[in-house]
């Protein structure tokens, strides 16, 4: 038999497959099922937003924008200011990134780039197990272990060595931004090293192998071919965690010391957005107190939102980035 007169079977167009199967009741079902779950998600993101705006009318109908930037939390005078929050938010936040960063960075290139493969497993398993803990444990181990380790040692080291400076100053308590920073990067490292793994490997491996045929050492064709190729993404893995550590309400209410005010010392007690709200939540009759709590909440919900959504991205384009490279 020729070759010509070999049936072949032909094969419909994308077009015609789509619509035979969209008669198969049973897939478009599935099909608008979990289409009607996605949506679901959406909504409800949506409506938490509505709600939180809602319920904080009242204060910012009394106060408006100036409630960002002053400082007074008095609930018997009814005088209420985000700021203290913001602040203890933002510098324990950057105090764990100045910290879970680098290791997390070192942690990610060691299990993508040098690790043997019978470690690799185990290894980002361990990694990813610290996320696993609850963070009431984190706060318990904090106060046990970790403040009495940074009254007795750490903040009296760092004031005999760097105690020129106004963030090393003042009187050792244990509790405070520093002792909160130190657990937040405990328990952002696992996320920004797993989503850091991810990114570098997901480098083409035609970038390494060029660079190693050129003569470059491995470290040199990790800090110049795989790390600037995946800076975008190491970029969002950083976000995420900041999101994280934003976010962070058990752990960090229990070290931080819980003062509403303002200090450059990186020793003093201080209160952020997510602790105020779990820790006066409860007490609040005011409908101004309820009102400025959930004005709080709207302003962390934003914010960790937007930084998600940049995040994902970020990610997302190096994903792409990579996969149209290897295509």
């Amino acid at each position: 038999m020729s070759q010509s007169s070999v049936p072949t079977a032909s094969v419909p167009p994308a077009s015609l497959r789509h619509s035979r199967a969209e008669r198969n009741w049973g897939d478009a079902a599935f099909r608008y099922v979990t289409a009607g779950f996605a949506a679901l998600l959406i909504a409800v993101l949506l409506l938490m937003g509505y709600e939180m705006w809602l319920s904080s009318l009242p204060s910012i109908k009394e106060f408006g924008l100036p409630f960002i930037w002053s400082q007074d939390w008095d609930p018997v005078r009814d005088e209420f200011g985000a700021l203290p929050f913001i602040y203890g938010t933002l510098v324990s936040s950057l105090v764990a990134l100045s910290m879970a960063v680098p290791v997390s960075f070192g942690v990610a290139i060691f299990l993508s780039e040098m690790a043997p493969k019978w470690l690799r497993q185990p290894l980002s398993f361990l990694v990813e197990l610290l996320a696993a803990v609850p963070s009431v444990v984190y706060g318990l181990w904090g106060i046990f272990a970790l403040a009495p380790w940074m009254r007795e040692t750490v903040e009296p080291g760092l004031r005999d060595t760097l105690g020129f400076l106004p963030f090393f100053q003042g009187p050792n308590q244990g509790y405070g931004l520093l002792t909160g920073g130190v657990v937040l990067a405990i328990m952002i490292t696992p996320t920004i090293s797993s989503v850091s793994r991810e990114v570098l490997r997901a480098v083409p491996q035609t970038l390494r192998e060029a660079a190693l045929a050129l003569g470059a050492t491995r470290w040199e064709t990790i800090s110049f071919a795989v790390m600037p190729v995946a800076k975008s993404g190491l970029t969002g893995a950083v976000i995420l965690g900041l999101g994280r550590a934003l976010g962070e309400t058990m752990a960090i209410t229990m070290l931080i010391g819980n003062r509403p005010e303002i200090s450059v010392s990186l020793f003093a007690p201080a209160y952020t957005m997510a602790s105020v709200i779990a820790n006066e939540f409860t007490e609040a009759t005011a409908e101004l107190h309820l009102g400025a709590l959930a004005e709080i909440g709207l302003l962390l919900f934003v914010v960790t939102l937007l930084l998600n959504v940049v995040a994902t991205l970020l990610v997302w384009k190096t994903s792409q980035g990579h996969a149209r490279g290897a295509a």
